[in-house]
């Protein structure tokens, strides 16, 4: 199993960023999917969910109106269109297989950065 994200940088409070994680090693159209981030000095949160048929989404509070999950199953594509961004969006973010099950997978991450 393998997770590559993609798509962080540095943007200004209000910019867009959108975040690809390319999977490989499972049927990913199987899979419920989900994003997770790391804030500096804090621990792993869950940001959202799409569901292997990408007929359900979820977010968290903060994100909802600004996130917006996707997937691309022919291309083995997991997406975060991140609008609106704040400083407090700042973090590692890192798509996840299996994000509340024993078998948690996580790819290598990619740094977003909100800052003027």
């Amino acid at each position: 199993v393998q997770l590559v994200e993609s798509g962080g940088g540095l943007v200004q409070p209000g910019g867009s960023l959108r975040l690809s994680c390319a999977a490989s090693g499972f049927t990913f159209r199987n899979y419920y999917m989900h994003w997770v981030r790391q804030a500096p000095g804090k621990g792993l949160e869950w940001v959202s969910t799409i569901a292997n048929g990408a007929g359900s989404t979820y977010y968290t509070d903060s994100v909802k109106g600004g996130f917006t999950i996707s997937r691309d199953n022919a291309k083995n594509t997991l997406y975060l269109q991140m609008n609106s961004l704040k400083p407090e969006d700042t973090a590692l973010y890192y798509c996840a297989k299996d994000w509340a099950g024993p078998r948690r997978v996580l790819g290598q991450g990619t740094q977003v950065t909100v800052s003027s």
